[in-house]
């Protein structure tokens, strides 16, 4: 073969090869593009569907409009579609609402509320229900009790209520804040068939935090209603009154407390331990699972007897310090199961707004995940009742000015005009048993004369089992 004929021949291979491959690359386009489809992710092909949708509504919509108002909607739904009440987008609003509600004022009327989870296995969410008022709020003073149902809040350009069924939960917080003095009414459902309605009057919300006291001279009364980052500090110096006044026993009363900072918490459970797991943390990314231990010390002496109260409306950070001193022996649990809220959201701000995402569930020391299922005490001690009808006779009888007038009248009665006064109201409109009119005159009196209470001994039956058993030597330090 003659050399001067090699180069084109090679020439011509390279062009014959070259082709061979671009043939190749086409049909291959041409009859399996779901192999190149492969090479990207499942979140890569959702944003460009998202992307193109997005496109496609900005510039063909009918009227023009603002692609952050699309952006608004999509993430809502987006956190909507997550089926998790305690998730959610944040607008500029509700990130101020939050900021003021973890630490500031508000105006508002003071209960902590969630969505219901609904039993069909579709994780759908039903009406609003009060989670807990708070301690001496408009909603608290009116009678808003744990576990009831909000059906509706009314519109007040329309009078009629809106069903909250409808709403998201931050949609209902914003509906129940407003100017202070302005008032708001709510359609409750207490009970299984008791339907009526409470006005309430916002005010300046301030969260409160820990309320102490004596109570017969040797028992240190605790009151935590929830955790900021100001509760460890309170009860350090409730623990420095308690030991000058030789406490011997003590008291932690948890009810109606809707949780708070987890960091508060572990700080307040480390008082009480010298070492060991308070709490943990697991979620699906590793740097969610922590495990927070108590340093080494304790400022509660480790052999003094505590009694711990629960109810429904022990949530969250309230249900982690219960949960420890109950996994570890170092308390006796009393009351009622507690709200089950075992889950940790953040919070992550974006431009104006944000959101707050579950990033993990916790864990008691024990291992225990409490989700949707509370804490259970170690004796069921459940206050009196009312039935239904009672409970409606009561709401009206603390909404109505006639308690409000005749202790105006009458600002330091004897217990002979009370007696009167209650029986004068039980054969009118309020038949009601003695011990719940009594304590609605007694709180009033109480209001009136700016006396405020850090405990009841008087009608609270769960407090008073509490001392009995310490009184009695029946709570022993294991």
């Amino acid at each position: 073969m003659p050399e001067n004929n090699r180069p084109k021949r090679r020439e011509r291979a390279f062009w014959v090869g070259l082709t061979s491959v671009l043939v190749g690359l086409v049909l291959l386009l041409a009859v399996a593009p779901s192999v190149f489809a492969q090479s990207f992710s499942d979140t890569d092909r959702v944003l460009g569907i998202f992307e193109n949708i997005f496109r496609f509504v900005e510039e063909n919509y009918v009227e023009d409009i603002d692609p952050d108002v699309l952006l608004e909607g999509a993430l809502e739904g987006l956190f909507s579609s997550l089926d998790d009440p305690y998730s959610a987008y944040l607008d500029e609003t509700d990130m101020r609402s939050l900021t003021d509600t973890t630490t500031g004022e508000y105006g508002g009327v003071g209960m902590l509320i969630s969505k219901q989870r609904l039993d069909n296995g579709n994780g759908d969410t039903g009406y609003v229900e009060v989670i807990s008022p708070i301690e001496d709020t408009p909603a608290h003073r009116v009678g808003v009790r744990a576990g009831d149902v909000i059906l509706g809040i009314e519109d007040p350009e329309t009078g009629e209520f809106l069903s909250t069924d409808e709403m998201s939960i931050d949609q209902a917080v914003d509906r129940l804040r407003g100017v202070p003095q302005t008032p708001v009414t709510i359609n409750v459902r207490r009970g299984a068939t008791a339907i009526f309605p409470i006005t309430i009057v916002r005010e300046i919300i301030e969260y409160p935090t820990v309320k102490f006291a004596m109570i017969a001279e040797e028992i240190g009364f605790l009151r935590i209603s929830n955790f900021t980052p100001r509760t460890t500090e309170r009860i350090l110096d409730a623990l420095e009154f308690f030991e000058r006044n030789d406490y011997t026993s003590m008291i932690i009363d948890l009810r109606s407390n809707p949780g708070g900072l987890l960091d508060s918490v572990v700080e307040v459970a480390d008082l009480f331990f010298s070492s060991g797991t308070i709490v943990g943390t697991s979620g699906r990314i590793s740097t969610e699972n922590e495990r927070f231990v108590a340093q080494t010390g304790t400022a509660v002496p480790a052999d003094l007897p505590v009694v711990a109260l629960i109810d429904e409306g022990s949530a969250s950070a309230a249900e982690i310090l219960a949960g420890a001193l109950q996994d570890r022996d170092r308390a006796i649990l009393l009351g009622d199961t507690s709200y089950g809220k075992g889950s940790v959201q953040q919070i992550r701000r974006v431009g104006d707004g944000g959101f707050r995402l579950t990033m993990s569930k916790y864990y008691l020391p024990s291992g225990r995940f409490i989700d949707k299922i509370g804490v259970s005490p170690d004796e069921e001690v459940l206050p009196p009742e009312l039935d239904d009808d009672q409970h409606q006779t009561y709401t009206e009888l603390l909404s109505s000015p006639i308690v409000v007038d005749w202790v105006t009248e009458n600002r330091e009665p004897t217990d002979a005009q009370i007696g009167f006064f209650v029986i004068d109201l039980q054969e009118g409109d309020f038949d009601l048993p003695d011990r719940w009119v009594r304590r609605a005159v007694r709180n009033e009196i109480n209001r009136q004369n700016n006396i405020v209470a850090p405990y009841d001994l008087d009608f609270d039956t769960v407090l008073q089992e509490a001392v009995r058993m310490l009184q009695h030597g029946e709570v022993t330090v294991r």
